[in-house]
């Protein structure tokens, strides 16, 4: 069984013009054969910079545009899909790769990419020093740009409504009074169903197969994906479907505001699992001084600023502003559940496929 784990920040300021002038240089791993020859060859350059993210990735055209002039790149995104089909897109084009930086892969797929040589060994040195926690998953190859925490979220306004109690805890969810309440996506085809998966093992250990049976048999739905979930079947968000529990997070309350300026959705923080996204360099890039450049520019003051209004997720950099809502209401979940990359990426397949075994039959 794995406990929660709290995340300790720190701040280091990083000024946009600084992306211009990293050195790209990478320190070498030692060896142990003292006649080998030392590293020499540059970090490769070219004049455009490709860079491969998930699907939600966002940022203001200007802000864009201003990596673009500071470096004199030609700036060319990438979308392959979500965070589990860019990790995968990155290892069928092993041998031819696509792009230059990458963001997007979290820490539930951050082991699969390391472990498959990817990714070439970079670690921003504009890290904030208090972030330390969120780069252990990415073992030198993966610098944290961003987290949230996935949760359940409740329709706060129909359990007032029903006058029945929030549920609290995953044991909670088996009630008999919660039944046909929750809706999940599959973790096979999402990677907030998967990080909810996640939490379940690191709650239950080896009996994650029978909560999950308990959670079928007390009606739970599950549907592909988390857009479904929300805006179709989620009765707190603008779908108005049938379901006040869904999976969704920590987040989500604070763009549910009724017209009294309160959220009218609420997280249960004993369910959640934290998400950290990444950005690296990908290896055999042709462009490798500007990945770097990339990856560094992203935690910059400006950049960090603007991931909560642009991606809703925190900024790695814990002196960066948040939204007021955010603020105010405070969405941050304290001790989400925690499994290490390594283990995920040693078992994820055979949880995703005994989970669908037990629950989609």
């Amino acid at each position: 069984m794995f406990k929660p784990l709290a995340v300790a920040a720190g701040a280091l300021a990083v000024l946009l013009t600084g992306c211009a002038g990293v050195s790209g240089q990478v320190t070498q791993p030692p060896t142990n054969d003292p006649t080998a020859p030392a590293e020499t060859t540059p970090p490769t350059e070219s004049k455009t910079l490709t860079v491969l993210t998930h699907d939600s990735f966002y940022l203001p055209e200007e802000t864009l545009a201003a990596f673009a002039e500071a470096t004199g790149y030609e700036v060319v995104p990438v979308a392959p899909g979500d965070g589990g089909s860019l990790v995968n897109q990155l290892i069928l084009t092993k041998d031819a790769p696509l792009g230059d930086a990458v963001f997007g892969i979290d820490n539930t797929f951050a082991g699969r990419a390391i472990d498959a040589g990817v990714l070439a060994p970079y670690t921003s040195p504009a890290l904030p020093e208090g972030a330390a926690a969120l780069a252990e998953d990415g073992a030198g190859f993966l610098t944290p740009i961003d987290y949230g925490d996935v949760c359940l979220n409740a329709d706060l306004g129909w359990f007032e409504a029903k006058g029945l109690a929030v549920p609290q805890t995953l044991d909670d969810l088996v009630k008999p009074e919660y039944a046909d309440l929750l809706v999940v996506s599959n973790p096979a085809s999402s990677t907030p169903g998967l990080a909810f998966l996640i939490a379940t093992v690191a709650a239950k250990g080896d009996g994650y197969l029978d909560y999950w049976k308990q959670l079928k048999d007390n009606g739970v739905k599950v549907v592909p994906g988390w857009t479904e979930a929300y805006t179709v079947e989620f009765s707190g968000s603008a779908g108005k479907g049938p379901r006040p529990l869904v999976l969704s997070y920590a987040s989500s309350p604070a763009s549910e505001l009724g017209d009294d300026g309160k959220p009218r959705t609420g997280n249960l923080p004993q369910t959640c699992l934290r998400q950290v996204e990444y950005a690296g360099v990908i290896a055999g890039a042709q462009n490798e001084v500007g990945a770097r450049k990339f990856v560094d520019w992203l935690l910059s003051p400006e950049v960090q600023a603007q991931i909560p209004a642009s991606m809703w997720m925190y900024p790695a950099d814990p002196s960066a502003p948040l939204p007021d809502e955010w603020a105010q209401f405070g969405t941050s979940v304290e001790e989400p559940w925690h499994v290490p990359a390594t283990t995920i990426a040693a078992d994820r397949e055979t949880w995703i496929r005994d989970w669908t075994t037990t629950v989609i039959g």
